[in-house]
């Protein structure tokens, strides 16, 4: 369930010498993008078949900081979807000392491109979250959802 991983690096940082609050949700956005992709509606699909994702929310957490050449991993800790939305959580752990350092949970609306409007999920893309969920439902952590009741089912 590791998404990616990042070093921290000097041009992501602030005058604290820890990783400033954008490169959290930078480095949130480049894992998410991973997961996005395996789920046919990232970046190819959104050239490719002019759908994709946008964020309608997000809730991020600071639990410790990192600082400039260590290591995080970003995980998927917990996904859930409607007809139209997608809401999941990632989780930062630092790579050598193994805590949590961040949160990001975002609620994300499927969105065809040509029209600009929400539509719901293409039967594809829906196949391939089920399967991922079913997969790793064990393994999800449903505390503190900001937006668990956001979803329509």
């Amino acid at each position: 369930m590791i998404l990616k991983s990042e070093k921290v690096i000097k041009e992501w940082t602030d005058y604290n010498a820890h990783l400033n609050v954008a490169y959290y949700v930078h480095i949130f956005d480049i894992a998410a993008d991973v997961m996005l992709d395996n789920f046919k509606m990232g970046g190819e699909s959104a050239k490719k078949d002019k759908k994709t994702t946008f964020v309608a929310e997000m809730h991020t957490i600071y639990n410790q900081e990192v600082r400039l050449g260590e290591e995080v991993e970003t995980h998927v800790t917990y996904i859930q979807h409607d007809k139209k939305r997608i809401h999941y959580r990632l989780s930062m752990y630092h790579k050598e000392k193994k805590y949590l350092a961040a949160t990001n949970e975002v609620l994300s609306l499927y969105v065809d491109l040509s029209k600009r409007k929400v539509v719901e999920f293409d039967s594809d893309r829906l196949i391939v979250m089920d399967d991922f969920i079913k997969k790793n439902l064990s393994k999800f952590n449903s505390d503190k959802l900001i937006f668990a009741g956001k979803l329509k089912k």
